[in-house]
């Protein structure tokens, strides 16, 4: 009996001083993890992309949004518009639409990329995480969709889809000086003045993106409206 209280008093001795050692870097590296994480939500809300002077006065945008998240998505066309203004956008020259959730995005901007009226589409949306699957499903599902419409119809098709974790999050970059909506609007005219050049009817002099050449047709004069018609 007294044996076993003295092995047992001696694993004591030899476990305190390790757990002490251990306990604290333990705990010092969930401070550290927990502060970088903090900092990368933080950064992913305050990042910017720096663009040039962008010249959009000829240039035609289509704006889908959804219902779903109306308020938040409001705000975050109302960021796009703005860009929109500021880049020399014609008003008249801006079609918006809108659809019942993120997952019909896809779809309607393949619609109005087909229709020809527009050089490039904002998809507009709020996505907040639930208690199940569906938010990464539906993640997923429409980030490649409207990738593949870009690419599929030679229509810069903008991702404006906010993916958050929390409301918290989509206050932070829908709203004040960091509305990422603003960005879209810069995007969206910058993308459609490289597709202007990419896809000119010019005679090409050089390598790389051409200035385009309007060609005088009459379809060209037929298609003054912009959107679906």
């Amino acid at each position: 009996m007294i044996r076993n209280y003295l092995t047992l008093f001696l694993i004591g001795i030899v476990t305190y001083p390790i757990a002490s050692a251990f306990g604290p870097s333990v705990t010092s590296s969930t401070t550290q993890c927990n502060r970088n994480l903090n900092s990368a939500v933080e950064m992913g809300a305050d990042s910017e992309v720096s663009f040039g002077n962008l010249d959009g006065e000829n240039v035609r945008i289509g704006i889908i949004r959804t219902r779903w998240n109306d308020e938040h998505v409001t705000n975050l066309v109302e960021g796009a518009r703005q860009a929109l203004t500021e880049c020399n956008v014609n008003p008249d020259n801006v079609f918006e639409t809108e659809v019942p959730g993120a997952f019909e995005l896809p779809y309607a901007a393949r619609l109005l990329a087909l229709s020809g009226t527009v050089d490039a589409v904002i998809c507009a949306g709020v996505l907040i995480k639930g208690e199940t699957m569906h938010f990464e499903y539906i993640c997923d599902a429409v980030s490649k969709g409207i990738m593949n419409i870009g690419i599929q119809t030679n229509v810069p098709c903008i991702f404006g889809v906010l993916t958050c974790l929390s409301e918290d999050q989509v206050l932070a970059r829908s709203s004040g000086d960091n509305n990422h909506g603003y960005d879209w609007g810069k995007t969206a005219v910058e993308m459609a003045l490289l597709r202007a050049e990419a896809l000119g009817s010019g005679k090409m002099n050089s390598m790389g993106f051409q200035t385009p050449t309007e060609l005088e047709t009459e379809a060209t004069e037929q298609k003054k409206r912009v959107g679906f018609f």
